[in-house]
């Protein structure tokens, strides 16, 4: 795929966490009411809830405690295992109140980020600033993107520097795991648009169902567990067509992204991400709400593709090692 398949499909930029995480979804496609967005990939946020302040949380292998509302903390979110990682600047663990919100709220200290999120670990430097730049000039307008528009407009440039240089450093983590099923667990959503399992389950349909290898460590912000990405039984072989581009419907990753498809100077990786974002950024550069010059070039690639063709793309991509 062209160029801009990095800078489209890849992440929303520095703290796109942040804005996936709090932005509603609409019911519709913004520019066309015949094209829904589907809402596996676009959740509605929940009602903020009031988060326990009293008891203290822990986990295995951390000496630190946390109380709900600590964890749930815009500008003093937890780091768990400081060990894991180098120091942070003050913009990843602190933010700036009252608009900057701390990066490692959303896409945690390692950078593997939440499914509602974008993973930030070993992106290019210049990749992250680019897209801040597109989140503040208003290129960036996707549904789940509401909340890093006043992030973007406050932030400096400095900020934005500092922040994309920790990021860029990180090893990437293996984060997400793929696993093609007729049937999933039915969830519900809580903070921030995340996925939780409850009783009983469902068909799958044409959908993604993105849930934590460990429920309870993830609602703590857990920085060592990803993610299982649920997928219909054989989007993966399908998707890995549609990536080498032996369909005719689009053209080969690797012509930009390299032959692993792990990317090229600024040009992003594609392995191992989640795909419900994956499939978010692909869907938002087809309608028109993720635009810019290198957007604009992913445009014809995705022209041709529906829906079930770029959750198999999502679906193959995130199977690849990071």
């Amino acid at each position: 795929m062209k160029l801009v398949f990095a800078g489209a499909l890849m992440v929303m930029g520095l703290a796109a966490a942040g804005a996936l995480a709090q932005s509603a979804a609409p019911s519709a496609t913004p520019g066309s009411a015949a094209t829904p967005l589907p809402d596996w990939a676009y959740p509605a946020n929940p009602p903020i809830a009031d988060f326990d302040a009293k008891e203290e949380k822990s986990l295995p292998g951390s000496s630190r405690k946390y109380t709900q509302a600590q964890v749930e903390n815009d500008f003093a979110p937890p780091d768990w295992f400081p060990d894991d990682h180098p120091p942070m600047p003050s913009v990843v663990a602190n933010g700036r109140p009252p608009a900057v919100k701390a990066c490692s709220k959303c896409h945690v200290t390692t950078g593997g980020g939440h499914p509602e999120s974008s993973d930030l670990a070993g992106l290019p430097e210049a990749y992250i600033v680019r897209q801040m730049a597109d989140f503040k000039d208003g290129h960036r307008k996707g549904a789940r993107a509401g909340s890093m528009f006043p992030i973007a407009k406050a932030v400096t440039d400095d900020e934005v520097r500092e922040a994309a240089k920790y990021y860029a450093a990180l090893p990437r983590p293996a984060w997400n795991k793929v696993v093609e099923t007729d049937t999933v667990p039915k969830t519900e959503l809580r903070v921030g648009g995340m996925r939780f399992p409850i009783d009983g389950s469902e068909p799958i349909g044409s959908r993604i169902i993105e849930l934590p290898q460990a429920p309870e460590r993830a609602h703590l912000r857990d920085s060592r567990f990803g993610f299982v990405a649920n997928v219909p039984v054989g989007s993966v072989a399908r998707g890995e067509a549609l990536v080498k581009g032996g369909s005719g419907q689009t053209q080969p990753c690797a012509t930009c992204h390299g032959p692993d498809l792990k990317g090229i100077s600024e040009v992003p990786h594609l392995t191992g991400r989640s795909p419900m974002y994956v499939f978010r950024q692909l869907n938002d550069i087809k309608i028109g709400t993720r635009s810019g010059a290198n957007a604009e070039l992913m445009q014809p690639v995705v022209a041709k593709l529906s829906q079930d063709d770029m959750l198999a793309i999502a679906a193959y991509l995130a199977t690849l090692s990071p």
